[in-house]
C-alpha cells in the first residue's frame, strides 16, 4: 500500500458507493436484527508522538469511515483503541505496518464478545421470568429498566419519585428518579448515565446505584446525613433512543438519533451538544462523525430537557455524569486547558473518591481535569453543569482500561458499581459539608 490508505481508490470510496454501502447494511440489519460484527477487531495503538498521533487523526476523516475510534487520538502517553470491520483490517493494518505505528489487538473478534452477552441476558432473562425478581447484576433493555423504574418507585414511594422530564427525538420518555425525604427546593445533586448509549455498564451501574440509595438510608450515616439535607436526581437513561437501537440495531451506535432534512447521517453526540465551548475543538461538524456536535447548542430534545430541568430547580450544588471506559474522574474544563477558579478543592475531592474507589476491589483510577487527562472536548455535560455555577462538576470514566471496552462482561457490573458508589459518596459527602 506504500504508506497510504488508497487515498484515491478502493479505501476511499466515492460518496455514492459510501452511502450504498451503509443503506444496505442498514437494510441488511433492519431484515435481521442486530448488526454483525464478526471479525472486526479492536487495535490499540501507542503513538510515539505528535505526528503519529496525526497520522491517526486522518483515519476518520476518511470516507465512509474505516475506524471507529474507542479511545481517541489524543497524546502520545495515552493508548488509542479503535474498532476496524474485517473488511478494513488488512488495509488499515499494512497503513499502520508503513507508518510505523505499533499495534496489538485488545479484542480479536468483537461478534464473540456480543454473542456471550446476549447469552448472558437471555439466561438472565428466563431467569428473572422464573423468579420474579430483577438481577442487578445482568443488562438489561430500555422496556425492562422502565419497567423497574416503576416498580422501584412503587416498592419505595415513601423516599423516591419518578419525573418525566422531557421526551426523546423519537417520542420516548425521558425518566429522572428522585431520591427526597421531604421538604422542596432543597439543595440538590445530579447524576447522569447512558448519554452515550453502548456504554450499557453506566445505565447498570446508575440501576444498581438507586438501589444503593434506598437499601442505605437510614443504615449508613453519611448517605442518610446527606438525604436529610439533600435530594438526589438520577437519570439512568439519558439517551433513550441510541439505548434501544442498541439492543435492537446496532450493540456500538453511541449518538442519540435525531434525523435532519438534507443530512444522510443521523445522531448527535449528546456529549458535544452543551453551550458551554460548543463547536470548538475535541467535537465535530460532520454529521458522520461520532463527535457530531449538531447544529446549534441544546439542539438535542435529550440535552434541553436536562437544561431546562436543571436550570428551573435552580438549586443543584453537584452534578456528576457517568460514562465508560477508561478507569478515570475528572472535572472540569474538558474545552481547554485553563484550570477553574477550584481547582485545587476539584483535585483533592477526585484525588479522595478515587482513594475511597480503590479500597473497594483495588482497581486504579487516574484523575486531574479532562483536558490533560483525557483530551480536550467541547460542549460537554460538565463544563456546561460549572459554567452555570454548579460548583462541584464531575465526570466518571468506568472499567475497562481496554481489555473488553464497552462490552465489559455482565459479571463486573455488581463490582464495578460497587466501587463507584464509594467514589459518589466521597463526593457527595463534601458537597453537603461543603453547601455554596
Amino acid at each position: 500500500m506504500q504508506g497510504t490508505l488508497r487515498h484515491v481508490g478502493a479505501l476511499r470510496l466515492s460518496s455514492v458507493d459510501g452511502r450504498t454501502l451503509l443503506v444496505c447494511s442498514l437494510v441488511l440489519a433492519a431484515v435481521w436484527g442486530q448488526m454483525n460484527f464478526t471479525g472486526d477487531q479492536v487495535l490499540r495503538v501507542l503513538a510515539k508522538n505528535e505526528k503519529q498521533l496525526s497520522l491517526l487523526r486522518d483515519l476518520e476523516g476518511l470516507k465512509p469511515q474505516k475506524v471507529d475510534f474507542w479511545r481517541s487520538p489524543a497524546r502520545p502517553s495515552l493508548p488509542v483503541d479503535m474498532r476496524v470491520p474485517f473488511s478494513e483490517l488488512k488495509d488499515v493494518k499494512s497503513y499502520l505496518d508503513s507508518h510505523g505505528l505499533a499495534y496489538s489487538i485488545m479484542i480479536k473478534d468483537i461478534q464473540v464478545l456480543l454473542d456471550q452477552e446476549r447469552e448472558a441476558m437471555a439466561k438472565s432473562r428466563r431467569l428473572e421470568r422464573s423468579t420474579s425478581s430483577f438481577s442487578y447484576s445482568s443488562y438489561h433493555t430500555l422496556e425492562e429498566i422502565y419497567s423497574w423504574i416503576d416498580n422501584f418507585v412503587t416498592e419505595h414511594s415513601d423516599i423516591v419519585s419518578k419525573i418525566r422530564i422531557g421526551h426523546s427525538f423519537e417520542n420516548r420518555s425521558i425518566l429522572v428518579l428522585k431520591f427526597s425525604t421531604g421538604g422542596s427546593q432543597r439543595p440538590a445533586i445530579w447524576i447522569d448515565t447512558g448519554i452515550h448509549s453502548r456504554e450499557w455498564i453506566t445505565h447498570a451501574t446508575g440501576i444498581w446505584t438507586a438501589k444503593k440509595i434506598v437499601n442505605a438510608y437510614d443504615k449508613d450515616h453519611i448517605l442518610t446525613n446527606i438525604l436529610n439535607t439533600m435530594d438526589i436526581f438520577l437519570e439512568i437513561v439519558s439517551n433513550p433512543d441510541g439505548f434501544a437501537f442498541t439492543h435492537s440495531m446496532n450493540r456500538l451506535w453511541r449518538k442519540n438519533k435525531s434525523i435532519r432534512p438534507g443530512l444522510f447521517c443521523i445522531g448527535v453526540d449528546l456529549n458535544r451538544n452543551w453551550k458551554s465551548g460548543f463547536g470548538g475543538n475535541g467535537s465535530n461538524d460532520n454529521p458522520c462523525s461520532e463527535t457530531y456536535h449538531g447544529p446549534a447548542p441544546q439542539s438535542e430534545p435529550e440535552v434541553a430537557a436536562i437544561v431546562k430541568f436543571i436550570t428551573t430547580h435552580g438549586n443543584i450544588k453537584a452534578l456528576i455524569s457517568i460514562h465508560s471506559y477508561s478507569q478515570m474522574l475528572m472535572y472540569p474544563y474538558g474545552r481547554s486547558l485553563e484550570p477553574v477558579s477550584n481547582q485545587e478543592e476539584l483535585y483533592n475531592l477526585a484525588k479522595d473518591a478515587v482513594k475511597a474507589l480503590h479500597k473497594v476491589h483495588g482497581i486504579n483510577y487516574i484523575y486531574g481535569s479532562i483536558s490533560t487527562t483525557l483530551y480536550v472536548a467541547s460542549g460537554i455535560t460538565v463544563d456546561w453543569a460549572y459554567d452555570s455555577g454548579i460548583k462541584y462538576s464531575f465526570s466518571f470514566e468506568l472499567r475497562d482500561t481496554g481489555r473488553y471496552g464497552f462490552l465489559l462482561p455482565a459479571t463486573q457490573i455488581v463490582p464495578t458499581a460497587q466501587e463507584t458508589w464509594l467514589a459518589l459518596r466521597t463526593i457527595m459527602e463534601h458537597t453537603l459539608n461543603h453547601l455554596y
